[in-house]
């Protein structure tokens, strides 16, 4: 049996943070002197903080760890780490598409003194948007749900036997912007009118192309209002967006178009 003070030093965590995980039941000491309260832990002890050390270092929550050590189906860890391994490798390309534009937003800050560049990087076009015959869902949502409405969406395409034109977009009703929960409608264009859910009739609209990843798609839509103040314009319908070339099309991020529509009127 090992003392805490010996386990830290193996395990190489602090007593604090064994203290904490025996609050949580999270590694739980063999043995509590009833007169000392000194914890011993076996030897056998070390793979299991070990296994909780590696888990950390994946990312995972001490909640999270608690669930997996207490699985003991091997389908259902695998699919967790595989869970965590996806999660991780989307955050490692969006990591890489900031240190992209961070390169490039540097590059023109040290070429042109001026900070906000990037906002100013955007042309702004007034023209009437696509018509389009539409298969949509509207619902409240969360930006990172938009996957799991998408997928109900394409289902839907050979099941009522209609032909993608390979237009999607996402259009916002919503006032206030809410990354977690916005009302939002998905759509995909389709050839087949009659079996569209929605004809999404032309409009006149303030419109840009932002080029980048979708973390920044505020700066396009900042540009976009500005532009509608300075021209003497106002709002006539929701915003949305066009998916114009994506990861699907086997585009990398840097390349990624994306349409920003703003309907509108003059004063």
């Amino acid at each position: 049996m090992l003392q805490i003070g010996e386990f830290s030093k193996v395990c190489q965590v602090s007593v604090k943070t064994l203290h904490h995980y025996d609050k949580l039941g999270l590694l739980v000491p063999a043995e509590v002197d009833r007169i000392t309260g000194y914890r011993y832990y076996r030897i056998e002890q070390v793979d299991t903080m070990n296994y909780i050390q590696r888990l950390k270092r994946y990312g995972f929550s001490l909640e999270e760890i608690q669930h997996i050590i207490a699985l003991s189906d091997n389908t259902e860890i695998s699919a967790k780490l595989r869970q965590q391994k996806e999660k991780l490798r989307q955050e490692q390309q969006e990591r890489a598409i900031i240190l992209n534009e961070l390169q490039t937003h540097i590059s023109v800050f040290e070429r042109t003194g001026d900070i906000m560049t990037y906002q100013k990087s955007y042309t702004v076009e007034v023209k009437d948007s696509p018509a389009m015959n539409v298969l949509a869902t509207r619902a409240r949502m969360g930006v990172d749900e938009f996957g799991k409405y998408y997928g109900t969406l394409f289902e839907r395409v050979p099941r009522e036997r209609v032909t993608p034109t390979g237009l999607n977009g996402a259009k916002y009703f919503d006032e206030e912007f809410n990354h977690e929960s916005s009302d939002v409608e998905l759509f995909i264009g389709i050839k087949e009118r009659e079996k569209a859910d929605t004809i999404m009739e032309p409009q006149k609209c303030a419109m840009t192309v932002h080029r980048g990843g979708y973390s920044t798609l505020s700066e396009a839509y900042g540009a976009v209002v500005s532009w509608i103040i300075g021209n003497g314009y106002e709002y006539a319908g929701a915003p949305f967006e066009l998916y114009i070339k994506t990861q699907f099309d086997s585009y990398s991020p840097e390349d990624w178009e994306t349409e920003v529509y703003f309907p509108i009127r003059k004063k």
